[in-house]
């Protein structure tokens, strides 16, 4: 069948599908945006619908532009914005809501109250995450409280929850498989990831019926097969991971210690610690990277909520840039005299500070202060949240001396300024794969060697190629004075 694999990759403000031949090279793609909704300060929500049809669209036109048809595919593997959460109507297949994205904070205070009780330790032990907002659970909690009769409907089976990997898998089979991956489990403040199982006390904390959960599975798996009359075949569904332990996959990261980071919306670092499920002391988050042959890999994974986002505020908000790309052009000619800091606490701080209630503070301004530096501040401020992430890793972690190298990914990696300066402010070599779209190269290899058209693991892991190492050149004087103003920023924007 030729090896082909198709990827979804439905992400926080677009959707993407990716066709690779069994070379693992990409034969064709297509990506569409689609609305952010905020409906309050702090809340965003996407339509379920409207992300359902970009879906459909992008594999459509990706299946076009390779110049194949749907029956030429082997599997699909699909890869998902995680802790996003959607409701629907087990019948209709309607949801209730829109969907809760993962950087809505409207669930801080159940939160704080859950902390109060004195419940976060029973979470961290059993899910390896925190009582924040950003997880799927609180979220699910809202949703039932705050929907009409959705709490007795869930309780009678009536409703269906999930993450978007199961929303898409439902609609895709036409309602006959209700199933996630162990990745996006782990995600829910649900799963015991140390039993790999839904948790009866931490359902009955959130008040989720167990009625209205899917069933979880390995990450290459049988997960259906597509309804025929949506792309004109039938086409197995082989793999699901959630997007950062996908770009983890697509990284070859499969031996402990291996690190990669993804820049997207935001940013997520996961540190490969093998059959160890390390607790982190730093405010870290323990997780599943991935589990093969009922075999569970786990990770430790810092998350930045603001990365790419702050230069689509440049871009939409503030519109001192057109295009995105224009960042690294211009942090390139921004007065080196100035010192400017921009901490993006849109929607509070993400590891390993933890505060949803921080918000985003711009210091350092002089009546000098223009695009420039601004566009230089929103690039460092990334490189510098990746520092106080690996920082934390490192505590938690021995790497026993051994040099840190970060495999990178995702859309703002192209830039070689922001790599550069991100090498030059960890003092560690940056690794930029020739292939970009690690997320969906790791659900296609899942896919693909599911499907037998794909190498196994090692010789996947051989096929990895990088594109280009940058090394830090920035003296350590600098370093420390740059990495001091930081520190000083976030001390001042936290809560």
């Amino acid at each position: 069948m030729g090896g082909y694999i198709l990827a979804i990759d439905q992400g926080t403000t677009s959707s993407r599908a990716i066709v690779f031949d069994g070379r693992q090279q990409i034969a064709g793609a297509g990506q569409k945006e689609f609305k952010q909704h905020f409906p309050k300060s702090g809340w965003v929500e996407h339509d379920p619908e409207e992300i359902w049809q970009t879906v459909l669209s992008t594999v459509k036109d990706a299946i076009a532009k390779a110049g194949i048809t749907a029956g030429d595919l082997s599997g699909i593997g699909i890869t998902n914005q995680r802790e996003t959460v959607v409701v629907w109507d087990r019948e209709t297949g309607n949801p209730i809501h829109n969907a809760i994205v993962w950087q809505d904070r409207r669930t801080a205070s159940y939160c704080d109250g859950l902390k109060k009780q004195g419940l976060e330790k029973t979470f961290t032990r059993k899910t390896g995450l925190l009582l924040d907002p950003y997880f799927s659970g609180t979220k699910l909690n809202w949703l039932l409280a705050n929907v009409d009769k959705a709490q007795g409907r869930a309780a009678k089976g009536e409703l269906c929850f999930g993450t978007i990997d199961t929303f898409l898998i439902w609609r895709l089979t036409g309602g006959k498989s209700f199933v996630t991956d162990a990745t996006n489990a782990s995600r829910t403040l649900l799963y015991n990831i140390a039993e790999n199982a839904w948790d009866d006390e931490l359902l009955k904390i959130l008040k989720v019926p167990r009625a209205m959960l899917p069933e979880v599975k390995d990450c290459a798996a049988d997960f259906g097969v597509t309804d025929p009359a949506i792309f004109g075949a039938a086409i197995p569904i082989l793999g699901v991971a959630g997007d950062q332990q996908a770009a983890t996959i697509g990284q070859a990261c499969f031996k402990p210690g291996m690190l990669k980071s993804t820049y997207g919306t935001g940013c997520f670092a996961l540190l490969n610690t093998g059959k160890d499920m390390v607790r982190s002391k730093n405010r870290l988050l323990t997780t599943i990277a991935y589990r093969l042959d009922g075999e569970t890999t786990y990770a430790l994974e810092g998350s930045i909520f603001v990365a790419g986002a702050a230069v689509q505020w440049l871009r939409d908000g503030l519109k001192v840039i057109k295009a995105a790309p224009d960042t690294g052009t211009l942090a390139e000619s921004a007065d080196p005299t100035q010192e400017v800091y921009l901490v993006p606490a849109f929607t509070g701080l993400g590891a390993p500070h933890w505060d949803p209630d921080a918000r985003g503070a711009i210091f350092g301004m002089t009546r000098n202060t223009g695009p420039a530096e601004f566009a230089r501040a929103a690039l460092e401020a990334v490189c510098y949240q990746t520092r106080d992430l690996l920082e934390a890793m490192h505590k938690d972690w021995r790497n026993d001396g051994k040099e840190t190298v970060l495999r990178v990914d995702g859309g703002m990696v192209a830039s070689d300024w922001t790599m550069q300066r991100l090498s030059d402010l960890l003092d560690a070599p940056v690794d930029r794969p020739v292939i970009l779209e690690t997320t969906a190269l790791g659900v296609a290899w899942l896919a693909g060697s599911r499907a037998g058209v794909w190498p196994r693991q090692e010789e996947f892991a051989k096929s990895w190629a990088r594109d280009r190492r940058f090394e830090p050149a920035m003296d350590d004087k600098t370093r420390k004075t740059k990495l001091k103003g930081w520190r000083n920023a976030v001390k001042r924007t936290l809560s």
